[in-house]
This record gives C-alpha cells, structure tokens and sequence, in this order.
C-alpha cells in the first residue's frame, strides 16, 4: 500500500470503508458495463457520502489494482491509522478485562485478513503482531478481512516479548496455542483480561513467544490431521472466549 494513499479492493469491503469511514474515501472506482446491484448499491452509497465516483473499464481497475481481484470495485483513501505501543496503552487504561489476539509472525496476507474478520465478529479490543517478519496491513489484508482491518486497532510492535511481559504485569493472562498444551481450550478461564497467541503457518510459536505464555493450549483433535490454518484456529479460540465472556453479560 502506499504511504500517502490506500487502495481497497472488492464488495465487501469497499462498502465497510464507505459505510464506517466516508471521510477518508478520495474516490470510488467502478467497473463501466457493470450494472448489477451491488455496484449500483456502492454508486448510490458513495453519492449520499459525497463521495467522487469514476467508472473504469475492467483493463483500467486491473491496473488500479495491480491485478488484484477487484471484483468490479475499488476505493482510494487516506490510509488506515497507524496504532502503536501508546495506543495499546490506551486501550488497557479503558478496558478492564480486554480481549486480545496475538499473532506471532504470520507472513500470508489472506491468513492475517482472516484472523482480523474472525477478531472484528469477536469483540475483539486489538491485534497485536510483531513489526519484523510478519505481513503488515496491505490491499490484500484488507480485502479479506471484508472491512475489518479498517475498524479493529492493527498494532504492530518492535519486540513481542517484551510487549508480553508488559501485559503480564498489567494482569493479562497470555494463553499461547500449542498443539502440545497440557490444557485444552475449553478447560481455561477466557473470561478475564485475556490474550490469546497464536504462532505463524506451519512453525507455530517461536521458543521466545512460547516461554513468555502462561499457559499453553491446545484445540482437541478428533481426526487424522494434526493441525489447522492460523485464521481457522483463531477463530475458534475466539469464539470459546466470546460464548464464555456471554455469561458475564
């Protein structure tokens, strides 16, 4: 994505950009010759916003999108806010008993748009990531994530170990998910402040992440594989602490 301008991609979340942040849309993009509901849906959104409209031929939003599947639409804006080590402080200030999600290194974009679309549905506070060998928020994240990487706080931090034992001391517990976890997923306590780590694909936690959990744990197996893709188990992990955190409501 561009430093001054981002470009967001398909339906869905052209419509959560246009809906949630009209203020940061520049222009929408649509395809010429396409005239069915759902295009015409974003033309009238954006006229109500204000909101410039161009119609593009497919070669042109191909282009635009450096030949990313646009699905016939095609957003530039102002970039999403860049959340830092401050903004995490911030949120543990108001939130007593937060809901966080770890993501140690993931590295394909369509996983971490996932895991973000899994975060937004679960109430999710922030999704913290490490700043260094891990896919940041791209037009590709935001895609996937069908409007959730533009609402749920993205922080990115320069060291992750450090970062979880700053939680610890703030009365966080770090649950890490191990497919060797002495414990399963529906034997702890999600209903406090909680951090939930999952590792990147295929290597799992690093040592350093692993040794820094309180508590690893595990998603029982029934079948003949041994594991699951990353925004799979996240939102499985999130959703036992949502069903959880509804009784205390």
């Amino acid at each position: 994505m561009s430093d001054k301008k981002s470009l967001v991609l398909g339906l869905h979340a052209v419509e959560a950009i246009l809906k949630n942040h009209p203020d940061r849309v520049q222009c929408l993009y649509l395809m010429q010759a396409r005239e069915d509901k759902k295009i015409q849906a974003l033309a009238n959104l954006a006229q109500e916003k204000n909101i410039k409209i161009e119609f593009l031929p497919r070669s042109g939003l191909d282009r635009l999108a450096n030949g990313e599947n646009h699905q016939g639409a095609v957003v530039r804006c102002q970039p999403t806010k860049n959340y830092s080590e401050d903004d995490l402080e911030s949120i543990l200030e108001r939130t007593p008993k937060p809901l966080l999600l770890i993501l140690d290194g993931i590295t394909d974009p369509h996983n971490l748009g996932a895991c973000l679309r899994s975060a937004d549905a679960a109430g999710v506070h922030a999704v913290i990531a490490p700043r260094d060998k891990a896919v940041g928020i791209t037009s590709t994240v935001s895609k996937v994530a069908s409007g959730a990487a533009e609402t749920i706080p993205f922080i990115q931090v320069t060291n992750l170990a450090r970062t979880l034992r700053d939680l610890q001391e703030r009365g966080v517990w770090i649950y890490g998910a191990a497919g060797e976890g002495d414990k399963t997923l529906y034997q702890v306590d999600f209903k406090g402040a909680t951090a939930i780590v999952l590792g990147a694909e295929g290597s799992g936690l690093r040592r350093l992440t692993r040794d820094h959990c309180d508590v690893l744990v595990k998603i029982p197996m029934q079948g003949t594989v041994s594991s699951l893709n990353v925004s799979v188990a996240t939102g499985i992990f999130l959703f036992e602490a949502v069903r959880q955190r509804s009784y205390l409501s």
